[in-house]
């Protein structure tokens, strides 16, 4: 195994920030002992290699103690007490983000201190003061509202002071973040908007929001709004127990947002101190910014606010290496772990698919829908999509027009499913035997088969492919109808598919949205949740754990079928790949990275609801570069010329499509050797692909 000092293993290498929120030990207004929580907090986050942590508002004073906030001798402690936290910092690596009153002016002001090597960065005053129901801070505080461009005197030392600030480190490409304060982010234009727009990947907001019921649901409502709306990080930290409870109670929320997805969330109502740390990805948040358009022009029309705001730029004492990744990475990025979530996705992706063929079949008026059954997968899940189109239009389902079409490779296996299918669903259901015109064709090609050779080369293949369509088109013109594609969005990226007259094209392909790893959960969830009767509810569940095969080659000797995955790679492994690749444009030696964390280990993290136990699996470093090549080499240097020439089909993931018409736009003619490249020059050596 390579060394683990090695670049590649170190999750800053990757654009990744360890972040954290900090529920620290507390007592209402006892200065002293809040700041020994503080650097506790601080310094179990140095342990646990934090970058970033991110505290309640007001933590040092404590935030619930109304007019003692304009008692000197407390602002004099909260004040010292700064200087306590950066002094400790020279030994800390993390940045700390702490809450106290400070004053300016004869104001006073509800700020946000950024401290880190023994330095006070800056302050950032909070802009919204709540004056309504349980709140009165217009009482106690100025707002910092028109406060830029501003400094403030701090243990005798001047600090940059204003709502126009973003602090950047230095050596750690992505590590810049602004800072709101509770109320803040509860305004219709949310100061940390601004911050975002000026470059700040990462939003923190120091709150001491009291919790009543339902509060923490808007928490989550606001911090998921604004990292989506905001293209951003959002790091949330509300006060905990210990703060006073004269008329309010508290629950310590912390949560942690990534483009709108929960990342991490504390333990509320926790007597304990606790951190809440997960790693945020920056480089995915910068990639995303650059390619919404929107959100450059709305800092355009916010005057370009990256040109006014003052970055405050530091060296930050990260640790280099590995550190592992804390975050979770789902091995099926297109079928989520949560059942709940996983049985919306369904519902959503079989509906687009279901009502995208309606439309189809209203606008041709097509008098059939012709769909080549093999028993497997891919055409399994056409079929139950053009059923259930027919059942929603009052159409006979004999207008689905069936055909097993068994060739050289078919099995006894599948062609029996083929035929339980169709009979199951009630389809006009035929067989034609493509053997003797394949062999035809052979043999008036002059190809070794047609003379009893075992030459089961690519041509061979092409051959059956080739015929099938062929019936199918012709098929489909004697019946006054159309032929429903079954290849779906990983054969697509992989160029796995037949060009032209193959399993390349149809009349409309349904299937070319769905990746292969959520085409199985769709035909799981069609049978579990009773779209059709229960005799075909059984059989879908029959066909859920098919190997995957195209059933082109006779079965070797042993019996043993043509895998598809033995020769092109394992579809889970490609259908991570094609999401962070596609959807995020992320380099390879981070897809690796993060396929590594994923993967490795089948006993480590979850699995998506269900998924099979014989089916969990695991690999080491060096088989996902192998297959990562593999990846590269097709889906960039081989397959795009396929993709230019799709036939129409819906869209159904966010993660994207791959028509020419549609999110992915590519030159047929391009090579891969930029990407090749960048995988092996980040990868160790003793993993690179042989």
């Amino acid at each position: 195994m390579a060394e683990k000092t090695h670049p590649f293993y170190d999750m800053h290498a990757h654009g990744m920030v360890r972040v954290a929120t900090a529920t620290p030990s507390h007592r209402t207004g006892d200065v002293a002992y809040n700041v020994e929580g503080i650097l506790a907090e601080a310094t179990k986050a140095a342990s646990q290699n934090v970058d970033l942590v991110v505290y309640p508002e007001l933590c040092i004073s404590s935030y619930a103690i109304d007019d003692l906030l304009l008692q000197n001798a407390l602002l004099d402690a909260s004040e010292t007490a700064i200087a306590t936290i950066a002094e400790a910092s020279k030994e800390l690596s993390p940045v700390l983000i702490v809450g106290a009153p400070l004053r300016r002016n004869n104001k006073l002001y509800n700020c946000a201190i950024v401290i880190a090597g023994g330095e006070v960065l800056g302050a950032v005053p909070k802009s919204y003061l709540p004056n309504y129901r349980e709140f009165y801070e217009k009482r106690h505080f100025a707002h910092g509202r028109n406060c830029q461009d501003l400094w403030i005197g701090v243990n005798g030392e001047e600090v940059p002071f204003g709502t126009d600030l973003i602090f950047s480190a230095s050596n750690l490409p992505g590590f810049t973040f602004g800072v709101e304060i509770c109320e803040d982010f509860w305004a219709p234009n949310p100061p940390g908007t601004l911050a975002a727009l000026a470059g700040a990947l990462i939003l923190c907001n120091l709150s001491a929001s009291p919790i009543t019921i339902g509060r923490a649901d808007d928490r989550h409502l606001h911090c998921r709004s604004s990292s989506a709306r905001s293209i951003c990080a959002y790091v949330y930290s509300a006060s905990g127990h210990g703060e006073s409870t004269t008329d309010l109670a508290w629950d310590g929320q912390g949560v942690i947002y990534e483009l709108g997805e929960l990342m991490a969330e504390s333990t509320r109502f926790d007597l304990d101190p606790e951190l809440c740390v997960v790693d945020v990805d920056t480089d995915r948040i910068a990639g995303e910014r650059m390619r919404n358009q929107t959100f450059s022009d709305a800092a355009e029309a916010e005057g370009r606010p990256e040109d006014t705001f003052r970055r405050v730029v530091f060296e930050h004492a990260y640790t280099q290496g590995d550190i592992g990744l804390e975050r979770p990475t789902r091995r099926f990025p297109f079928v989520p772990n949560d059942p709940k979530t996983l049985d919306e996705d369904c519902y959503e992706a079989f509906n687009i698919q279901v009502d995208a063929l309606m439309r189809r079949i209203q606008a041709t008026r097509a008098k059939s829908l012709v769909i080549g059954i093999s028993g497997g997968l891919d055409s399994t899940h056409a079929l139950i999509v053009a059923c259930k189109a027919c059942d929603r239009l009052g159409l006979p389902r004999s207008t689905v027009r069936g055909y097993t079409m068994p060739g050289f490779g078919t099995s006894d296996g599948t062609k029996s499913n083929a035929w339980k299918l169709m009979e199951a669903f009630g389809i006009t259901a035929e067989e034609i035997d493509i053997k003797p015109a394949a062999t035809k064709m052979l043999e008036d090609m002059g190809h070794p088969f047609a003379s009893g050779e075992p030459q089961y080369d690519l041509t061979f293949e092409n051959v059956q492919a080739g015929l099938r369509t062929d019936y199918l088109f012709r098929l489909a013109g004697q019946h006054s109808g159309f032929v429903v594609g079954t290849g779906d969005l990983s054969e697509l990226a992989l160029g796995w598919c037949t060009y032209g007259v193959g399993d390349h094209m149809s009349h409309y392909g349904v299937n070319a949205g769905v990746p292969k790893t959520l085409i199985r959960y769709l035909i799981r969830w069609t049978a579990q949740t009773g779209q059709f009767d229960e005799a075909c509810g059984k059989i879908l569940l029959s066909v859920y754990d098919t190997v995957i095969s195209p059933e082109l080659i006779p079965p070797g000797e042993d019996g043993a079928i043509q895998d598809t995955e033995a020769s092109v790679g394992p579809y889970q492994l490609h259908d991570f790949f094609i999401h962070h690749c596609i959807r995020f444009g992320q380099r390879p030696g981070k897809i690796a990275f993060l396929a590594w964390h994923a993967w490795r280990d089948a006993s480590a993290g979850e699995w998506p609801t269900g998924f099979p136990e014989h089916r969990k699996g695991e690999y080491d470093l060096a088989e996902i570069a192998k297959w990562l090549e593999v990846f590269l080499k097709r889906f960039f240097g081989f397959s795009q010329f396929k993709r230019s020439a799709i036939p129409n089909g819906p869209k159904v993931s966010s993660a994207g499509a791959l028509s020419p018409r549609g999110d992915w736009r590519a030159p047929s003619d391009a090579v891969a050797d930029v990407w090749l490249d960048e995988l092996r020059e980040s990868l160790p050596e003793d993993t690179l692909p042989q």
